[in-house]
């Protein structure tokens, strides 16, 4: 009888029993499987989705996501660029204003803007205008995300520069298209004229309702007095008053001008320019329209 050693075990000769005695965790990998075989269905790698981790894959997420974000700011960049340079310079924005009051026979550059009046149309149009750029990144990321979300465009979103570059640029303009240059236009007067320069011209021709261009007509028309003669709850009526102009005439509709004059008046307080009972005195004093044509008025 031949001897059989460790290397003839599992020979043809030998019993079924001693022919599956192998170890399937140490046993070469065969070129295929079968049903039932041990390295098909429960194979001895770990399962990803079972709590096991593949080496370097978060690494590559991070890699990938890292490279989409730059991917995405160097494309916001072109972008923005070619809109820079598309867009009419804003040089002439003064010459406009000018043009603007002359057609509308009110005399340019009118008076400085009172502290109240700036406060007051600062606070309830553009509460961050001392320190943004031309344009509120906060407000565009809330009209961005409720139009994602289909809520509609949510509103406010316009600085004073974008304002006075729809007065300037794109009266009687709309559209996306309009917007976007609006934002453009709104940015390059931020770095073209100072924040004072920027109050004075948008004062000189805002319409104020009841046929009253610029600050002076408005002041005179409404109160009888000149811009420096406002009084607190005067100059948040027409602070109030550039939103809607017909709708919220004091003159016509005295009850819903006083309405704007009170959410002024709290936007003040909101942003800290003054108290609750400084608000409420002021509310409490009434208005004292003249509702005269405004030639009469001090200079």
């Amino acid at each position: 009888m031949t001897a059989r050693g460790p290397a003839w075990e599992g020979g043809p000769g030998d019993p079924p029993a001693a022919r599956m005695g192998y170890d399937p965790q140490t046993a070469p990998l065969p070129y295929g499987t079968t049903p039932g075989d041990p390295y098909g269905d429960t194979a001895p790698y770990p399962d990803p989705g079972r709590g096991g981790r593949r080496p370097g894959r978060g690494r590559r997420l991070l890699r990938r996501l890292a490279a989409l974000l730059v991917t995405l700011v160097v494309l916001a960049g072109v972008i923005f660029g070619l809109l820079y340079l598309v867009t009419p310079s804003v040089q002439d924005a003064p010459a406009r204003a000018r043009a603007f009051d002359q057609a509308h026979h009110v005399a340019y550059p009118g008076p400085p803007v009172p502290a109240l009046f700036a406060e007051s149309l600062v606070a309830t149009e553009d509460h961050r205008f001392y320190s943004e750029p031309g344009i509120d990144l906060f407000a565009v990321a809330r009209v961005a995300a409720a139009t994602v979300a289909g809520h509609g465009s949510a509103q406010g979103g316009a600085t004073l520069y974008q304002q006075l570059a729809k007065m300037l640029y794109t009266p009687g303009a709309s559209g996306v298209n309009t917007e976007v240059e609006q934002v453009m236009l709104g940015i390059k007067l931020d770095l073209a004229f100072s924040k004072p320069q920027i109050l004075r011209m948008y004062s000189d021709v805002a319409y104020f309702g009841h046929g009253y261009y610029g600050l002076a007509a408005a002041s005179c028309g409404y109160f009888g007095t000149a811009p420096a003669g406002l009084t607190l709850p005067e100059a948040a009526t027409l602070a109030g008053l550039v939103q809607a102009p017909s709708v919220d005439d004091p003159i016509a509709h005295y009850a819903l001008g006083r309405a704007r004059e009170a959410h002024v008046l709290g936007r003040l307080v909101a942003t800290g320019k003054i108290t609750a009972a400084q608000s409420a005195n002021a509310y409490a004093q009434g208005l004292h329209l003249v509702g005269g044509s405004g030639q009469s008025c001090p200079s």
